[in-house]
């Protein structure tokens, strides 16, 4: 058996002729290694999981670009018409990734009941309209359905719904300026609530009731194929950039096309800053448990100087030695990384289907509770960077081994 190899497992198993003073400090590098990559694991599914939920609720309610006419309204009602017929129109053919496009028209109102009232921005959808963003949603009662006939069907949120006192099944009586002019007599719906969304998002929720486009368009005395707006839906989040100038590009001079990290750069500019502080908490554990492998193999070597000596009166070259410490400490990193991976995944699989950790403060994360995502490659990714930072750090105290002479080692007590 070759003689650095065997002991190489000596170490590894701990066969030894006198108790180790090792022993407790491996451990406690071992621990440190294993609570340093629940650590990560954690910062780095939540952070991820977070921006997720957030960008995905952002987007339920705008889609990931809008496409409408090229004017100075900066509002969010519609006031000026899109044909519907366009190039892209159902199916975007031109442009590789859309996953959806649909046709919507806003128009902003009040909400008035016998006791109160609220402003409003009724949102027109229609039977192209992707209610599968807003399953998850609704709290109460159903989707509406507006593929058949004019209905008076609606979709409010929990937040105005508690503020008007309304439930599934209520009926309340909604008014809408003409044009905008205050002067002429207001139109007058009612609508039926059908169902009661709640995405814990209180920009949203306290603005949106979606009714049917064709309420909108008659309104506006539009014609059936005008609408105010069309919403894209892309496959991939990651290409919003590069899809938006190359949807800006396939339409008319007449669109103008904007993405929700434009249209509310406060909130993205806010999730960004997630990358930041997954990175410092990932940093610092790597460091925390460089530290404690470092002092690990001090004291391995500390304690082996005789075996290092004979080893070199032997023959062996420097390298050599270091590379048998340096394959223990990547033994005892493995432990530690597979302690730390079972407990973190653990955690973050319990979060994800129990969801038992949630926020103090709900509305500041527009989300009750702590949402984790975690994908293979990211799990892969950190472990493998983490064995080898950890590596690269105990290069540098595995030199002492150079320093250390046969005749002072064999003599060393």
């Amino acid at each position: 058996m070759n003689l650095e190899l065997f002991i190489t497992k000596r170490l590894i198993t701990g066969k030894e002729d006198k108790i180790s003073i090792s022993a407790p400090i491996i451990k406690i590098a071992i621990a440190a290694i294993a609570i340093g990559v629940v650590m990560m694991l954690i910062a780095l599914a939540t952070g991820v999981g977070l921006k997720r939920k957030i960008r995905e609720k952002v987007a339920a309610f705008n889609g990931h670009i809008q496409i409408s006419n090229y004017d100075n309204n900066i509002s969010e009602v519609s006031l000026s018409p899109i044909p519907l017929q366009q190039d892209f129109y159902p199916e975007f053919k031109n442009v590789e990734g859309v996953r959806h496009v649909q046709a919507v028209a806003t128009k902003g109102g009040i909400i008035r009941t016998e006791d109160t009232f609220e402003g409003m921005l009724a949102k027109g959808v229609g039977k192209d309209y992707d209610w599968s963003v807003f399953a998850e949603y609704i709290v109460d009662g159903r989707l509406p359905n507006f593929t058949g006939k004019l209905n008076e069907e609606a979709l409010v949120s929990r937040t105005m719904a508690n503020r008007l006192q309304l439930k599934v099944g209520d009926s309340f009586f909604s008014f809408f300026l003409k044009d905008g002019d205050a002067n002429q007599v207001p139109n007058n719906r009612k609508f039926e609530v059908v169902g009661i969304y709640d995405s814990g998002f209180e920009e949203f929720d306290a603005t949106y009731v979606f009714v049917d486009i064709r309420h909108i368009q008659r309104m506006n005395k539009w014609d059936g194929d005008q609408i105010g707006n069309f919403e894209v839906f892309l496959e991939d989040f990651d290409q919003l950039e590069e899809k938006s100038n190359e949807i800006y590009g396939k339409t008319l001079s007449s669109l103008d096309t904007q993405n929700i990290k434009v249209k509310y750069y406060r909130i993205f500019e806010w999730i960004g800053l997630f990358d930041f502080n997954i990175a410092l908490i990932i940093g610092i554990m790597i460091i925390v448990g460089g530290i404690n492998m470092i002092t690990a193999l001090l004291v391995l070597i500390l304690e082996r100087t005789q075996m290092i000596g004979i080893l070199k009166a032997l023959g062996s070259a420097n390298w050599s030695i270091r590379k048998v410490f340096l394959y223990n400490a990547a033994y005892l990193i493995t432990i530690g990384l597979l302690w730390g991976n079972v407990i973190g995944l653990g955690v973050l699989f319990l979060q994800n289907k129990y969801r038992m950790f949630k926020f103090p403060n709900p509305e500041e994360y527009y989300i009750d509770y702590i949402p984790v995502y975690m994908d293979g490659s990211m799990v892969v990714l950190l472990n493998l960077g983490v064995m080898a930072l950890c590596l690269l750090m105990l290069l540098v105290p595995s030199y002492i081994i150079t320093k250390i002479t046969p005749v002072k080692a064999i003599k060393f007590e």
